[in-house]
This record gives structure tokens, sequence and C-alpha cells, in this order.
């Protein structure tokens, strides 16, 4: 998992300055069940009725569900996705901005996954129309965006890592985006039970972190040293909310991890390992190269399918190859997640760094499974009931 050389980020995480990233700029808030659009698709049986139970449950505005009609399969075109999904969203949101907010969109059960590469033309290359393939996710992200190149990833504007650089696409045209999906509908509505529960009770249980190697000295790193030692820093950090476990070298195996609350850790390619018993609202992602490419095939071993059927409630993994720099940062992500201010979305999106791209986040946007430890001036969580 290579392919350029990855903008090293600093070693710390200065989370004092996460509000300047709040999408909700002019209120400082956390994001709010106003600010969502729920996207369903009416061919798939259940879709719409999962959706209105969860918009039921977060009091989201019965105007904020947008039905699209579009294939049920897991992988389509960049034509349907663009004629079904993409001009609907995007003319939606422009629509109810003209009166309120549109910041996050929540994908359903039975919406396309991912978008497959173009055929090869004499004018596009295999390789070129290999590169343009993504996930449904990341691409809507950038809906409001009317052009930008198809081939490769575009920078997110509201990655830390990026905060110092002009990038392509400004803050006010990106889209949060989070999913819930999962095998069939009985997991959707228990992963939605579940974050309400888990939210309102708070996220208990113990962190788990594998990292390949020691915590390295040399703070100038990129690539996999760069990842591996963010899950060493992750692990540090999220300690100051519960019990965690470091391990260096060996996977976790089997029955290893009980009661666990948040994971991450690498490289068992496409094969779950069962070392876990997952605590009601946990969390966690395993960076390797295949893990989100179904949610459906239940004889599939990658990580994310395996995870939900399980018990976790919230995942993130890749549809196609991401690289390992198409990864969040696990330092960011569970820093942000366990700092107790940000939503599961927005500690996704600050922690992500490229869009258009093969990264899906599945679970509940709003969710916020930790209360600030200490109010902080100016930043006020979002109301749990």
């Amino acid at each position: 998992m290579t392919k350029s050389k990855f903008i090293s980020v600093c070693s710390g995480i200065v989370l004092l300055a996460i509000g300047i990233f709040f999408l909700n700029e002019d209120s400082a808030s956390a994001l709010d069940p106003g600010e969502i659009l729920v996207i369903a698709n009416s061919r798939m049986s259940g879709s719409e009725d999962l959706a209105r139970y969860y918009m039921k449950k977060r009091k989201i505005p019965d105007d904020r569900l947008l039905s699209v009609s579009v294939s049920t399969n897991e992988a389509i075109s960049r034509e349907e996705y663009q004629k079904a999904v993409l001009f609907p969203v995007r003319e939606a949101v422009k629509t109810l901005r003209k009166t309120g907010k549109v910041h996050c969109l929540v994908l359903f059960y039975g919406m396309p996954l991912k978008i497959m590469p173009p055929p090869s033309t004499p004018q596009l290359s295999e390789t070129a129309a290999e590169s343009q393939h993504a996930s449904v996710d990341s691409e809507i992200a950038l809906a409001l965006v009317d052009s930008y190149p198809l081939e490769g990833w575009v920078q997110n504007p509201y990655f830390l890592g990026f905060q110092n650089k002009k990038t392509l696409v400004g803050k006010d045209e990106v889209l949060m985006v989070g999913r819930l999906d999962g095998p069939d509908a009985k997991t959707v509505y228990r992963i939605i039970d579940d974050t309400l529960a888990a939210e309102k009770k708070g996220l208990q249980g113990i962190g788990y972190f594998n990292a390949r190697w020691p915590l390295p000295q040399d703070k100038n790193l990129s690539g996999y040293a760069l990842y591996d030692a963010a899950i060493h820093r992750a692990e540090q950090l999220v300690k100051a909310r519960m019990p965690t476990v470091l391990k260096e070298g060996s996977l976790f195996g089997p029955g290893e991890c009980d009661h666990a609350a948040l994971y991450c850790g690498w490289y068992s390619l496409g094969h779950y390992i069962d070392s876990f018993t997952w605590s009601l609202g946990a969390i966690g992602y395993h960076i390797a190269s295949s893990e989100c490419t179904t949610l459906k095939d239940t004889s599939s071993q990658v990580w994310c399918l395996n995870m939900l059927e399980r018990g976790a409630v919230a995942t993130i993994g890749p549809v196609y190859e991401p690289y390992v720099q198409g990864f969040p940062l696990p330092d960011i992500f569970f820093g942000s997640l366990v700092d107790g201010y940000l939503s599961l979305g927005e500690c996704y999106l600050i922690a992500l760094p490229y869009l258009s791209w093969q990264m899906v986040l599945v679970g509940d946007p709003l969710y916020q499974p930790f209360r600030p430890l200490s109010p902080r001036p100016g930043l006020t969580g979002r109301s749990k009931s």
C-alpha cells in the first residue's frame, strides 16, 4: 500500500484547536440533527422504514428524507451514480440550504456502496480508468462541487494535516457523510438502538490497539511508520477515558479482547479475527486494503461486515485499494472522539486525508459516546437525551 510520499502530520494533536473545524462554524456546537439529509433507496425493501425510524429517534425533521431510485447492487456504474444519486442529492441539498442548513448526509441500508471504474478506451487508459473508482460515500461528499478530477483523490480541506495547505475544494463545498448499513435490516435497527443506548450511558469497556513496531523517536514519519506511530498515540490518548491494551508485533488472537469498546489495528487482509467481545456502542477499524468491499455478503471475512455482525455500531473501511495514506489517522480520530466535543462524523472528517476516494464510515454520524471531560470556552457539545 504505497503510492506517493504522504504529508507528515505533527506528532501531537492539538485538540484545543478542534473548534475551528466544526461544521456548524457560526455556533460552535457539534453536528445537529437539523443539519442532516437522510437518503434511502426506494427499491430496497425496508430502506425507507429504517430511515424514518432513525429520523424519529434522532428528531430529524420530516422534510430531511430523500428517497432515490437506484440499483440495490453494492457496485454501480459512474453513469448510474450521477443520474440516480448525485443529481437528486445535489438538488435536494441546494433546495434545503435556501431555508436552513445541511452539513451531513446519512446513506441508508440499500444504497449502493461503490462506484465501478469505467471501461478503458483509446482516450482513457486502463490505469486511468481504474483510478476513477470510489466509494459512493466519499464521492457524494463532493456533491456540491460542479467539477473536479475523477482520477485519484481530492484533498479533504477539513483534515487537520492540511490546515496550512491550499486545497482544491473549500470547506463550504464538502458534506460530511455517514452510512447506516449492514447485512440486513435487523442489524441496522440494532446499530441505531445500541448507539442511542450507549450514548445515554456513555461508552464503557476497554480500548484495544495493535501496532507492528515500538513507538519511534523520529517525528518526521510517513507511510506505514506514520500510521503505526498514530496507533501508539491513539492508545495514549484513549487512556484518559478507559483502560487500554496495546499489543506490538503479533495480532490479537481469538478471544483475547474482552469488553472491547474501541479498537484499531492492522494487518489481517480480508480476514477478520474473532478476538473481540464488543461492548455496547463499540467503535473500531482495521487498517487493511479490502475491509469494506461488501456489507452484504455474509460469507465474506472482511472486517467491517464482521464487526457489525458481531455487535459493533461503527466502523471504517475501504471499498477498493486506498493505500495506507487513504485511511483516517488513528490518533486524530480516537483522540477527538474521547475528547468528547465532536460527533463521530466530525471526528472522522477531520481525521480523513482524502475525498473522492475509497473510504466509508458506517455508523451514526451524530453519535457522541463521551461527554467532554471539562467545559471549554466557546465550545458546547450536542445535548444527549
